[in-house]
């Protein structure tokens, strides 16, 4: 029988009911979770799950303690000033959760387009399907591919075309991939390659390739650079050069103390191979530290959580 601890049990309980209703019950721009430990005499730790860019301004309003963002660019650019943040925040990465991404462009073969720069050199009027939530990093992430390929948003529109927001990852038979398919839109650029992208090149879709001066500019904002392989989709005329859309950081503000950076640390490791993640076998510390394609960080560490990996080997 296993050995029950009330405060533990108690706290599982309580976090593993709010993951099901943030799951199940919140509209989708709000799909997370906040936690707060008390310990006492006034001292509390609060942890926050969000996907998008309101983690990363509770961290450093000192809302909350911890946060979690996707994808690990968007802490890059957080800690360097860029994109959507208008100065440099005083942000440290504790670890990564896993996740190999990248950003997919997909056209119509009635589009003509064989590259992302053709958009500029072509003006069409796309009718381009995006997420629906509005403050999914996928939307500023956009806005700065544009801009470094010669185009905005605002020129897509005066061009004629459109955005539909619409959906989560546009999965093989979702609405949003249905219309791709039909010529109701033109294009899908989206994350989660892995879900759809084999289906649309059985469609007969064209995946853009972004150009190597477009990729060094993003990479001065702080973005990484990805290859979508042909390897991986045979039915691809050669690699696909994009923007790499990886990793699941957690990061705390730079002056978090010490101690509660250990104590965080402490509890990462002792739940790590609870944590779900894309692979069948159970995730590991090592795996969330290594700054690895799947878990990239760009963020420095906190030095607390340096010391707790070095001392425990997996760094």
């Amino acid at each position: 029988m296993p050995r029950v601890i009330p405060p533990t049990t108690r706290s599982l309980l309580v976090l593993e009911m709010a993951a099901e209703l943030a799951l199940g019950a919140a509209p989708a721009p709000v799909r997370q979770a906040k936690a707060v430990v008390d310990f006492g005499g006034g001292r509390e730790i609060a942890l926050l799950g969000s996907s998008t860019i309101a983690g990363i301004e509770a961290v450093a309003s000192r809302e909350v303690a911890l946060a979690i963002v996707n994808p690990s660019a968007t802490l890059t650019l957080a800690y360097r000033g860029n994109g959507p943040f208008a100065a440099p925040l005083p942000l440290r990465t504790i670890a990564v959760l896993p996740s190999r991404d990248q950003y997919v462009f997909a056209a119509h073969p009635q589009t003509g387009l064989r590259s992302f720069a053709d958009i500029a050199a072509k003006r069409p009027a796309l009718r381009i399907g995006v997420r629906g939530d509005r403050a999914h990093s996928l939307h500023f992430m956009l806005d700065d591919i544009m801009r470094a390929n010669g185009f905005t948003r605002d020129d897509i529109l005066a061009w004629g075309g459109t955005f539909r927001f619409e959906g989560v990852s546009p999965d093989a038979g979702a609405p949003k991939f249905r219309a791709f398919l039909d010529g109701s839109l033109d294009a899908i650029f989206d994350e989660g390659a892995d879900s759809w992208i084999g289906a649309a090149l059985d469609a007969g879709m064209t995946v853009l390739s972004l150009a190597e001066p477009a990729v060094a500019q993003l990479e001065a904002l702080g973005y990484r650079r990805a290859v979508i392989p042909q390897t991986r989709y045979p039915k691809l005329p050669s690699d696909i050069l994009t923007v790499d859309f990886s990793g699941w950081p957690l990061f705390v503000r730079a002056d978090l103390p010490d101690a509660d950076v250990a104590q965080i640390c402490s509890a990462l490791a002792a739940c790590v191979e609870r944590i779900p993640w894309q692979e069948d076998a159970p995730l590991s510390l090592a795996r969330m530290c290594r700054n690895a394609a799947d878990a990239p960080y760009d963020v420095p560490l906190h030095p607390a959580a340096e010391r707790c990996w070095k001392a425990l080997g997996v760094l």
